[in-house]
Protein backbone atom coordinates (compact mmCIF):
# COMPACT_ATOMS: atom_id res chain seq x y z
CA UNK A 1 0.00 0.00 0.00
CA UNK A 2 1.25 3.31 -0.88
CA UNK A 3 0.68 6.76 1.38
CA UNK A 4 -0.93 9.36 -0.07
CA UNK A 5 -4.48 9.64 1.62
CA UNK A 6 -4.75 11.67 4.98
CA UNK A 7 -2.05 13.56 6.75
CA UNK A 8 -0.94 11.11 9.25
CA UNK A 9 1.85 13.10 10.80
CA UNK A 10 2.82 17.14 10.51
CA UNK A 11 5.97 18.76 12.04
CA UNK A 12 6.17 22.29 11.15
CA UNK A 13 8.97 24.01 11.84
CA UNK A 14 10.14 22.39 14.98
CA UNK A 15 13.31 23.01 16.89
CA UNK A 16 14.86 21.62 19.95
CA UNK A 17 17.44 22.84 21.93
CA UNK A 18 19.99 21.32 24.54
CA UNK A 19 22.07 23.16 26.68
CA UNK A 20 25.61 21.23 26.79
CA UNK A 21 28.55 22.61 28.74
CA UNK A 22 27.48 26.07 28.48
CA UNK A 23 26.62 25.80 24.61
CA UNK A 24 23.37 26.13 23.61
CA UNK A 25 23.05 22.94 20.73
CA UNK A 26 20.34 22.83 18.16
CA UNK A 27 19.45 19.34 17.95
CA UNK A 28 16.41 20.12 15.54
CA UNK A 29 16.81 23.18 13.63
CA UNK A 30 12.94 24.14 11.86
CA UNK A 31 12.38 20.70 10.33
CA UNK A 32 9.34 20.26 8.41
CA UNK A 33 7.58 17.23 6.59
CA UNK A 34 4.40 15.60 6.58
CA UNK A 35 3.48 11.81 6.37
CA UNK A 36 0.48 10.64 4.69
CA UNK A 37 -1.60 7.95 6.10
CA UNK A 38 -0.34 4.64 5.55
CA UNK A 39 2.95 5.48 4.50
CA UNK A 40 6.82 3.76 5.27
CA UNK A 41 9.07 6.45 6.13
CA UNK A 42 12.87 6.21 6.88
CA UNK A 43 14.74 8.45 9.13
CA UNK A 44 18.35 8.43 8.44
CA UNK A 45 21.51 10.29 9.23
CA UNK A 46 24.90 10.19 10.98
CA UNK A 47 25.17 10.25 14.40
CA UNK A 48 24.35 13.35 15.90
CA UNK A 49 22.06 14.80 13.30
CA UNK A 50 18.75 14.71 15.26
CA UNK A 51 17.59 11.63 14.62
CA UNK A 52 16.86 10.31 18.40
CA UNK A 53 15.82 13.95 19.33
CA UNK A 54 13.24 13.73 16.25
CA UNK A 55 12.12 10.16 16.97
CA UNK A 56 11.24 11.35 21.04
CA UNK A 57 9.48 14.00 19.54
CA UNK A 58 7.20 11.77 17.14
CA UNK A 59 6.49 9.27 20.24
CA UNK A 60 5.79 12.82 22.26
CA UNK A 61 8.67 12.11 24.83
CA UNK A 62 9.74 15.52 23.99
CA UNK A 63 8.26 18.55 23.03
CA UNK A 64 9.73 21.29 20.71
CA UNK A 65 11.07 24.65 22.29
CA UNK A 66 9.43 26.00 18.94
CA UNK A 67 6.89 25.01 15.98
CA UNK A 68 3.83 22.28 16.16
CA UNK A 69 3.28 18.37 15.95
CA UNK A 70 0.38 17.67 14.82
CA UNK A 71 -0.84 13.43 14.92
CA UNK A 72 -3.84 12.46 13.20
CA UNK A 73 -4.71 16.52 13.39
CA UNK A 74 -4.43 16.47 17.13
CA UNK A 75 -1.79 19.16 17.98
CA UNK A 76 -0.14 17.30 20.51
CA UNK A 77 2.98 19.82 21.24
CA UNK A 78 1.35 21.28 23.98
CA UNK A 79 0.31 18.55 25.89
CA UNK A 80 1.52 18.39 29.56
CA UNK A 81 3.16 14.93 30.35
CA UNK A 82 0.01 13.71 31.68
CA UNK A 83 -1.31 14.17 28.77
CA UNK A 84 1.40 12.78 26.37
CA UNK A 85 1.41 10.04 28.30
CA UNK A 86 -2.10 8.89 27.76
CA UNK A 87 -2.05 9.69 23.86
CA UNK A 88 1.34 7.89 23.66
CA UNK A 89 -0.21 5.05 25.38
CA UNK A 90 -3.26 4.91 22.87
CA UNK A 91 -2.13 6.06 19.49
CA UNK A 92 2.10 5.23 18.97
CA UNK A 93 3.27 2.01 18.78
CA UNK A 94 7.01 1.23 19.84
CA UNK A 95 10.17 -0.96 18.23
CA UNK A 96 13.24 -0.77 19.83
CA UNK A 97 16.58 -2.20 18.98
CA UNK A 98 16.82 -3.29 22.48
CA UNK A 99 13.40 -5.09 22.85
CA UNK A 100 12.67 -3.78 25.92
CA UNK A 101 10.82 -7.35 26.83
CA UNK A 102 10.53 -8.09 30.59
CA UNK A 103 12.40 -11.50 31.45
CA UNK A 104 10.28 -12.71 34.05
CA UNK A 105 6.78 -12.61 31.70
CA UNK A 106 5.75 -14.85 29.36
CA UNK A 107 5.30 -14.07 25.08
CA UNK A 108 1.61 -13.28 26.00
CA UNK A 109 2.37 -11.56 28.55
CA UNK A 110 5.19 -9.30 26.86
CA UNK A 111 2.55 -8.55 24.01
CA UNK A 112 0.10 -8.04 26.53
CA UNK A 113 2.05 -4.78 28.67
CA UNK A 114 0.37 -1.91 26.65
CA UNK A 115 -3.07 -3.30 28.48
CA UNK A 116 -1.72 -2.48 31.85
CA UNK A 117 -2.20 1.44 31.05
CA UNK A 118 -5.03 1.34 29.56
CA UNK A 119 -7.78 3.41 30.66
CA UNK A 120 -11.33 1.97 30.02
CA UNK A 121 -12.32 -1.73 29.05
CA UNK A 122 -9.61 -3.96 27.55
CA UNK A 123 -12.40 -6.45 25.75
CA UNK A 124 -10.86 -7.70 22.80
CA UNK A 125 -7.13 -7.89 23.47
CA UNK A 126 -6.50 -10.83 24.82
CA UNK A 127 -7.58 -12.38 21.21
CA UNK A 128 -5.76 -9.44 19.41
CA UNK A 129 -2.26 -10.79 21.42
CA UNK A 130 -3.37 -14.34 20.50
CA UNK A 131 -3.74 -13.35 16.87
CA UNK A 132 -0.35 -10.85 16.64
CA UNK A 133 2.05 -13.14 18.26
CA UNK A 134 -0.14 -16.02 15.57
CA UNK A 135 0.93 -13.73 12.73
CA UNK A 136 4.67 -13.16 13.69
CA UNK A 137 4.76 -17.41 13.76
CA UNK A 138 5.23 -17.15 17.38
CA UNK A 139 2.15 -19.17 18.52
CA UNK A 140 4.12 -21.98 19.75
CA UNK A 141 6.13 -19.70 21.87
CA UNK A 142 3.29 -17.92 24.17
CA UNK A 143 4.30 -19.48 27.16
CA UNK A 144 8.32 -19.10 26.67
CA UNK A 145 10.16 -16.42 28.37
CA UNK A 146 12.44 -14.09 26.53
CA UNK A 147 16.04 -15.67 27.26
CA UNK A 148 14.37 -18.77 25.49
CA UNK A 149 14.29 -16.66 22.17
CA UNK A 150 16.35 -15.76 19.68
CA UNK A 151 16.80 -11.95 18.86
CA UNK A 152 14.54 -12.10 15.84
CA UNK A 153 11.52 -14.00 17.72
CA UNK A 154 12.10 -11.37 20.84
CA UNK A 155 11.89 -8.52 18.34
CA UNK A 156 8.61 -9.99 16.81
CA UNK A 157 6.88 -10.03 20.23
CA UNK A 158 7.73 -6.32 20.47
CA UNK A 159 5.86 -5.66 17.38
CA UNK A 160 3.11 -7.59 17.92
CA UNK A 161 2.98 -5.19 21.41
CA UNK A 162 3.90 -2.49 19.68
CA UNK A 163 1.04 -3.11 17.37
CA UNK A 164 -1.57 -4.34 20.33
CA UNK A 165 -3.67 -1.15 20.80
CA UNK A 166 -4.08 -0.63 16.92
CA UNK A 167 -2.09 2.95 16.77
CA UNK A 168 -2.31 5.44 14.38
CA UNK A 169 1.76 5.64 13.91
CA UNK A 170 4.04 2.72 14.80
CA UNK A 171 7.72 4.06 15.49
CA UNK A 172 10.82 1.60 14.72
CA UNK A 173 14.25 2.74 16.08
CA UNK A 174 17.14 1.22 14.55
CA UNK A 175 14.35 -2.45 14.86
CA UNK A 176 17.41 -4.72 13.12
CA UNK A 177 20.30 -3.40 14.86
CA UNK A 178 20.62 -5.88 17.25
CA UNK A 179 19.76 -8.53 14.41
CA UNK A 180 21.58 -11.44 12.06
CA UNK A 181 21.45 -10.67 8.55
CA UNK A 182 18.39 -13.50 8.25
CA UNK A 183 16.44 -12.45 11.17
CA UNK A 184 16.90 -8.81 10.15
CA UNK A 185 15.19 -9.95 6.73
CA UNK A 186 12.38 -11.16 8.17
CA UNK A 187 11.78 -8.34 11.05
CA UNK A 188 11.94 -5.75 8.15
CA UNK A 189 9.46 -8.11 6.20
CA UNK A 190 6.75 -8.08 8.78
CA UNK A 191 7.30 -4.25 9.24
CA UNK A 192 6.60 -4.33 5.25
CA UNK A 193 3.59 -6.73 5.80
CA UNK A 194 2.41 -4.37 8.34
CA UNK A 195 2.41 -1.24 6.17
CA UNK A 196 0.60 -3.08 3.32
CA UNK A 197 -2.44 -3.60 5.61
CA UNK A 198 -2.42 0.51 5.96
CA UNK A 199 -0.16 1.07 9.33
CA UNK A 200 2.00 4.62 9.33
CA UNK A 201 5.65 3.52 10.09
CA UNK A 202 8.72 5.75 10.90
CA UNK A 203 11.50 4.17 11.04
CA UNK A 204 15.27 5.71 12.27
CA UNK A 205 18.19 3.82 11.06
CA UNK A 206 21.62 4.32 9.98
CA UNK A 207 21.75 1.48 7.69
CA UNK A 208 21.21 2.58 3.98
CA UNK A 209 20.07 -0.81 3.10
CA UNK A 210 17.55 -0.84 5.74
CA UNK A 211 16.13 2.64 4.73
CA UNK A 212 15.88 1.48 1.18
CA UNK A 213 12.77 -0.81 2.20
CA UNK A 214 10.61 2.15 3.43
CA UNK A 215 8.73 4.22 0.75
CA UNK A 216 10.43 7.41 1.13
CA UNK A 217 14.07 8.51 3.13
CA UNK A 218 14.12 11.57 5.24
CA UNK A 219 17.73 12.48 5.12
CA UNK A 220 19.32 14.58 8.46
CA UNK A 221 22.39 16.60 8.91
CA UNK A 222 23.05 19.42 12.39
CA UNK A 223 19.45 18.93 13.14
CA UNK A 224 18.14 19.82 9.26
CA UNK A 225 16.26 17.53 6.84
CA UNK A 226 19.56 17.45 4.36
CA UNK A 227 17.19 15.24 1.48
CA UNK A 228 13.73 14.22 1.30
CA UNK A 229 13.02 11.93 -1.45
CA UNK A 230 9.41 12.63 -1.84
CA UNK A 231 10.45 16.43 -2.67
Amino acid sequence: MTGGGNTMVRMEAVTRHYRIGGQLIAALDGVSFAVPQGQFMAIVGPSGSGKSTLLNMLGCLDRPDSGRYLLDDVDVSTFDDERASDFRNRRIGFVFQSFHLLPRLSVLENALLPRRFLRGSDEGLEQRAHELLQRMGLQRHLAHRPGQLSGGQMQRVAIARALLMKPALLLADEPTGNLDSKSAADVLALLAEVHGDGQTVVMVTHDADVAARAQRQISLRDGRIEHDSAA
